[in-house]
C-alpha cells in the first residue's frame, strides 16, 4: 500500500496517428509517459556471486523433473477474488495473475515501462486524449471452466466492454467505480445513476464511451482528456477481462471462482489459510523478454540467463496466511517457504546487519535485495465521526495535536528498525507528483505544541484525572481499529504512550484486518492505522484519499473539501509537467492542513529468496509477477 512509464516502440499495429519514431518520443516526454525517476540504483542487492548469470535452460524439462512450485506467505488475510469487488493488497496479488489487461508493466525496466499483453501493440490516440483504440490479440481464450460448456471460449472486444461496465453495477459496490468514472468513459456514469433511481442496470445496450468496432478491436471515448489513461488499461488485478457467462454461472459465490485468461489458474482456497495457484494448462504461448535498462547489470544478467523461456516457468504457487511476524520468519529460515516478502521489522538485524546480508544466510546461498517502497503508511480518521472528524475548528487542532505528539522518528527507530522515512504528504516515492524536497509540518513532533492546541481549542482535562474532555465538558474516549500481530501491537503501544502524554485516552478495537476494512468503508469506525502502495506510476491515485466522490473506497476517511476536489479534477486532464506538480504541492499542503489523515512513513523493503529461486524482482507498482520467477529447489544455484 508505488513518474510516468516509456511505452515500447509496437511490434505490428497499434500507432500514436501522425506521429513519426521521433515524434512519438517528444510525445511520451510532454505528456509525461516518460521518466519515471527511479534509478536502477535504488535496487541495494546481495547474493552470491553471478547468481543470476548463465545460458538459458531448453524449455522441455527432463522426465521425472519435480513440479517448479514457488512458496510464499501472505501476511494478512485475503478478501476473495472478484476484481470488481476487492482492493485489498493481497487479493489483487492473487487476480493479477489469474486475470490479464491489454497491457502489462515490463518485468526488468527501470523505470516502468508499459507494452501490450493481450493488446497487439500500442492504442491509437486522438491529439486531445480523449479517443484511444485498441486492437487486441485474436486467439486468446479464457481458462477452461464449466461455465462455458466444455468449448473453448475466445476473449473479444464485447468481453472488455463486459468487464467495465460491471464495475459501475450498484449492486457490486466497486471499490474501483469512483477512479474508473474519473476517466470519463462516455455512458458508464449514466448507466449507474439510471440503476441508483430503480432502474434493472443495463448490460446490454450499446455504450457511446466503448464502442467494438469489429471482434478485436475497441474504441474508448472519454468525456475529457485523459493523458494517462493506459494505465486504466494495465490493471490485471481489478480490470482484468472477465467473461459475462462466468459471472452468471456463480452468481454471489464469484468471489471464489476466479476465471481470467492469466497464466495461473486457483486450484484451493481455505479462507484465511491458504491459497494454491497452478498452471494454466491452456495458457497461450508467451516468452520471457524484458527490456532492462543498458546500465542494469542485474536486469540484463536475468534477461540473457530466462530469454526465450516459456512463461510461465511456475508449475503451482503456495500461499499460506502467516500473520504473525515470527514465525513467517522461521518458516522462511527452515526453508519452508522460498521468498520472504518484506522483512519484518523486527528480523532486519538479524537479516542484514550494518546493511549487510548476515553471513550465516550468505553462506546458505540466501539472496537479498532493499528496495524503497512506493507506499504510505498512515492513520485514518473518519471525518463523519462526531468526535474526531469534521471541519471545526476544535476538531482539526485535535486532528493536528495528536499528530504533533507522535514521534515518527521514535517509530523508524524502535519499531521498523531503520526502514522507513518520514512521509511528508500523501504522494508516495516513485511517482509523478513526489516531490523528495516538499516539506510539511506532516511529520514534525512537537509535544509542548501539542498541549498548547489542545488547550487553546478547549480539550481539557476539566476535573483533574488526568485525562482532557471535549470542548462542552464531555468524556472523551478515542477507539482505533486494530489488529493482533506483533508488530501492530508495538506501533499500538507507542500510539497510546504518545496520547497519554497529551491527556487523550485511547482504546483499541482488535479484529481481523479484512473485517476492519469491512468497517471502515462502512463507515463504522472512529480511527484506523494501515498502509496503501501505488498501483500505477502516477500519484493521483494517492489523493484519491481525500477525493469525496470515491468516499467509503479509496477515500476511507470519508473527507470532503470542494477545494481539494478541484484541484483534484484539474490534475486528471493536464499533462505531466510543472503545472501539475504544483497542483500536486497545493493538494497535499491542504491534506495535511485540515488532516483527514495522519501520514506516517514510507517503508525500504528488503526481501529475501532462497537460492533456488531465479528472477525474482520486486515491481515499483504492478502485482503480475510470478510468471517470470523460476524455483529449483534441488539446484543451489538456482534453476
Amino acid at each position: 500500500m508505488d513518474g510516468e512509464p516509456v511505452l515500447p516502440e509496437p511490434t505490428d499495429g497499434g500507432v500514436f496517428p501522425g506521429l513519426q519514431s521521433d515524434d512519438r518520443r517528444r510525445w511520451l516526454q510532454d505528456t509525461g509517459l516518460a521518466g519515471l525517476g527511479w534509478a536502477t540504483g535504488g535496487w541495494i542487492a546481495w547474493g552470491a556471486p553471478g547468481a543470476a548469470g548463465a545460458a538459458a535452460p531448453a524449455e522441455t524439462r527432463p522426465a521425472g523433473q519435480h513440479a517448479r512450485v514457488l512458496r510464499y506467505a501472505f501476511p494478512t488475510t485475503e478478501t476473495g477474488f472478484d476484481p470488481a469487488q476487492i482492493s485489498d493488497l493481497y487479493s489483487r496479488t492473487i487476480t493479477a495473475h489469474v486475470f490479464e489487461a491489454l497491457y502489462q508493466y515490463d518485468h526488468l525496466a527501470r523505470p516502468a515501462q508499459l507494452r501490450p499483453c493481450l493488446a497487439e501493440g500500442l492504442p491509437e490516440v486522438s491529439e486531445d486524449f480523449t479517443r484511444w483504440t485498441v486492437r487486441m490479440k485474436p486467439g486468446v481464450f479464457f481458462q477452461d471452466d464449466p461455465a462455458f460448456g466444455g468449448q473453448p471460449r475466445e476473449v473479444t472486444a464485447q468481453d472488455w466492454v463486459f468487464t467495465f461496465r460491471r464495475v459501475f453495477d450498484p449492486a457490486l459496490k466497486s471499490p474501483g467505480q469512483p477512479s474508473l468514472e474519473e476517466m470519463g468513459i462516455l455512458g458508464l456514469k449514466e448507466l449507474r445513476e439510471a440503476a441508483l433511481k430503480g432502474q434493472p442496470f443495463d448490460y446490454d445496450s450499446p455504450l457511446p464511451g466503448m464502442q467494438v468496432l469489429d471482434r478485436y478491436t475497441l474504441q474508448f471515448r472519454l468525456r475529457e482528456p485523459r493523458p494517462r489513461f493506459l494505465y486504466t488499461l494495465a490493471a490485471p488485478d481489478v480490470l482484468g477481462v472477465m467473461a459475462h457467462e462466468v459471472v452468471q454461472r456463480y452468481g454471489d459465490k464469484i468471489m471464489e471462482h476466479p476465471v481470467g485468461t492469466g497464466p495461473f489458474r486457483l486450484a484451493s482456497w481455505r479462507r484465511s489459510s491458504r491459497i494454491v495457484l497452478e498452471r494454466n494448462p491452456t495458457y497461450r504461448e508467451v516468452r520471457y523478454d524484458a527490456r532492462p535498462a543498458a546500465d542494469d547489470a542485474e536486469g540484463q544478467a536475468l534477461l540473457a540467463r530466462l530469454k526465450g523461456r516459456r512463461l510461465p516457468m511456475l508449475d503451482r504457487v503456495e500461499v499460506p496466511i502467516i500473520e504473525e511476524a515470527q514465525p513467517r520468519w522461521l518458516s522462511f529460515l527452515a526453508g519452508e517457504q522460498d521468498l520472504l516478502q518484506i522483512v519484518p521489522p523486527e528480523f532486519i538485524a538479524q537479516a542484514i546487519p550494518e546493511g549487510q546480508l548476515a553471513p550465516n544466510l550468505a553462506r546458505r546461498g540466501i539472496r537479498a535485495a532493499r528496495v524503497p517502497a512506493a507506499d504510505v503508511s498512515y492513520q485514518i480518521f473518519n471525518w463523519e465521526h462526531p468526535l474526531v472528524g469534521g471541519n471545526a475548528p476544535e476538531k482539526v487542532a485535535l486532528r493536528r495535536a495528536m499528530a504533533l505528539g507522535y514521534d515518527i522518528e521514535r517509530e523508524i527507530r524502535l519499531i521498523r528498525h531503520g526502514q522507513a522515512i518520514p512521509a511528508q504528504g500523501m504522494t508516495v516515492p516513485g511517482t509523478f507528483g513526489h516531490d523528495p524536497a516538499f516539506r510539511t509540518d506532516a511529520a514534525r513532533y512537537d509535544l509542548a505544541r501539542a498541549r498548547a492546541l489542545l488547550d487553546l481549542y478547549g480539550w481539557q482535562d476539566r476535573d483533574g484525572d488526568g485525562w482532557r474532555e471535549t470542548p462542552d465538558g464531555q468524556p472523551l474516549v478515542l477507539e482505533m481499529l486494530s489488529q493482533s500481530d506483533q508488530t501492530t501491537r508495538a506501533m499500538d503501544e507507542l500510539l497510546k504512550k504518545s496520547l497519554n502524554a497529551l491527556g487523550l485516552k485511547l482504546t483499541l478495537k482488535i479484529g481481523q484486518w479484512s473485517e476492519n476494512l469491512k468497517a471502515a468503508r462502512a463507515g463504522r469506525f472512529m480511527m484506523w492505522r494501515v498502509g496503501s502502495s501505488s498501483s500505477t506510476p502516477d500519484g493521483q491515485g494517492s489523493l484519491e484519499r481525500v477525493y469525496s466522490g470515491s468516499i467509503g473506497k479509496g477515500n476511507l476517511a470519508r473527507f470532503r473539501l470542494p477545494a481539494l476536489d478541484t484541484l483534484y479534477q484539474r490534475m486528471q486532464g493536464l499533462p505531466d509537467g510543472p503545472e501539475r506538480q504544483a497542483l500536486f504541492r497545493e493538494a497535499n499542503r491542504l491534506a495535511v492542513a485540515y488532516m483527514p489523515y495522519r501520514m506516517t512513513v514510507h517503508r525500504i523493503l528488503c526481501d529475501l529468496t532462497q537460492p533456488g529461486v531465479v528472477g525474482y524482482r520486486r515491481p515499483v507498482c504492478w502485482l503480475d509477477w510470478w510468471s517470470f520467477v523460476d524455483v529449483n529447489a534441488a539446484d543451489p544455484a538456482g534453476a
